[in-house]
């Protein structure tokens, strides 16, 4: 099979590799079976191409291996701390920054501050885990995503965008003392990875402001929404990637991210406040020290502040950002030779294939993103994230199984990890699912789950008859 599309080239060399292997077809599924279908359970040893997340799972550069050998291990006011202080207020243009161990944590500081029972939070679209925190809170998660991105084939510049016209709509409906908070995710992850316009951060910012409703950016994807944001807004075209985050950012009353993703670390996250007199600094930081450890280090070794501190910058760095973009258009373009269905056009840091659109015959309470995750796995031990029914769950108030917006596989990318040899063994393996696909009549079963973010642990089987 021949390729037609440009492959962007690494800027950078490779110093270090790490050995993988390629288990039998055999032994891969006696493996995924041994792991209840569920692709948490493999042990990564077993895994040949591992694109389930782009978090954490990141190649650090030499800048940064440098760095952790600096690091300052004290507990409190360690010199490291205030370079990855000094590095989020230069980047974002916060007066306040803290560190977490990680994204969920910030959320755990943060939203229990802004949401209570009886409240509703409003994204551009809820990640699973964003999702929980809302419900930790006693509040319930509502997604407001713009109609485009609901058709994986309909090309949109931004199909990560709130539906303006239906935040405005949920407020008139609900009142705005009953929303606790809206929340923009950029890039939008359950979306597809889809960007957000900045003209769409400063018109949702505006609702905001006029009604008094607290505004926080998921920020986990924050520089790859930037770079879509210069590449696709005209009037951003001659900015920076750092002077379009600031702009971005300087809409919002805080933010939380995981710094997993964009700042090219292994651990961390950070809480950031607009207002550093605001009490929600003080609030913050007694959840810090409760939650996660004193506010210098939040959660985090010296070592791993200093890496962060380096990555902030390597993240936004725009040669970076065009290779990494440029993997996943590589991507997205030998799958559209091959007239495989995702997300389109491609996010920042994954293709999002559409299951349904291969499982046609599979309903969505019998999980055909499940069922494509396990086919990928057993044709070349390729793991991969349904973001789908399965990942939504149950109605928290109902127990009934949620219809998702979409069933997708999402392929996500590690960053500096994998070359374009990798995949083309992922094309290759696509594609000999999608020649069985026809021949599939049923799709997978729940046998157990756990009552709060089922997917990471919940049990599967095939649905025989």
């Amino acid at each position: 099979m021949g390729r037609e599309s440009k492959y962007v080239a690494e800027p950078f060399r490779i110093k270090m590799v790490e050995t993988i292997s390629v288990l039998s077809r055999e032994e891969r599924e006696r493996k995924i079976a041994e792991a209840h279908f569920n692709p948490f359970y493999l042990r990564a040893e077993d895994v040949y191409i591992d694109l389930m997340t782009d978090s954490g799972t990141n190649a650090m550069s030499a800048a940064q291996w440098s760095a952790l050998i600096q690091g300052d291990e004290a507990y409190a006011g360690a010199r490291s701390f205030f370079k990855f202080e000094a590095a989020g207020k230069d980047i974002f243009g916060y007066d306040f920054i803290m560190p977490v161990h990680q994204g969920r944590a910030a959320e755990k500081v943060l939203f229990s501050l802004l949401l209570s029972k009886g409240q509703y939070a409003v994204s551009n679209m809820f990640f699973d885990t964003t999702r929980a925190h809302v419900e930790l809170a006693g509040a319930r998660a509502i997604d407001c995503v713009t109609p485009e991105a609901k058709d994986p084939q309909i090309r949109a510049p931004f199909k990560g965008n709130m539906d303006v016209a239906c935040l405005e709509a949920l407020i008139a409906k609900l009142g705005a003392r009953q929303i606790g908070m809206v929340n923009m995710t950029i890039t939008n992850n359950s979306a597809g990875g889809q960007p957000v316009s900045l003209d769409n951060i400063r018109s949702v910012a505006g609702v905001c402001k006029k009604h008094g409703i607290h505004l926080n950016i998921d920020a986990a994807r924050f520089a790859e929404n930037a770079y879509f944001v210069k590449q696709r807004e005209p009037a951003c075209q001659d900015m920076t990637i750092k002077q379009i985050i600031r702009e971005m950012f300087s809409f919002a009353d805080t933010f939380t991210m995981s710094a997993k993703k964009d700042a090219i670390v292994n651990i961390g996250g950070i809480v950031g406040i607009n207002d550093g007199s605001s009490d929600l600094v003080i609030k913050s930081k007694a959840n810090c020290i409760s939650y996660e450890g004193f506010t210098t280090y939040g959660g985090l070794a010296g070592r791993d502040l200093e890496a962060i501190a380096v990555g902030l910058y390597e993240g936004i760095d725009e040669e970076f950002l065009s290779y990494r973009i440029g993997q996943m258009e590589y991507l997205a373009a030998c799958f559209d030779e091959e007239e495989v269905v995702y997300q389109a056009p491609v996010g920042g840091h994954g293709v999002f294939v559409d299951a349904a659109a291969m499982f046609p015959q599979i309903p969505y309470d019998e999980f055909p993103g499940m069922v494509l995750g396990t086919e990928l796995y057993k044709e070349a031990g390729i793991r991969a994230t349904e973001i789908g029914s399965y990942m939504l769950g149950n109605d928290p108030d109902t127990g009934k199984q949620l219809k998702s917006e979409f069933e997708f596989l999402r392929l996500a990318i590690p960053r500096r990890v994998y070359t374009r040899s990798h995949l083309d063994v992922v094309v290759e393996a696509m594609l000999s699912v999608k020649k069985r696909a026809p021949q599939f009549k049923r799709g997978m079963r729940i046998t157990w789950e756990p009552p709060i973010l089922r997917h990471f642990q919940a049990h599967l089987s095939a649905i025989e008859k």
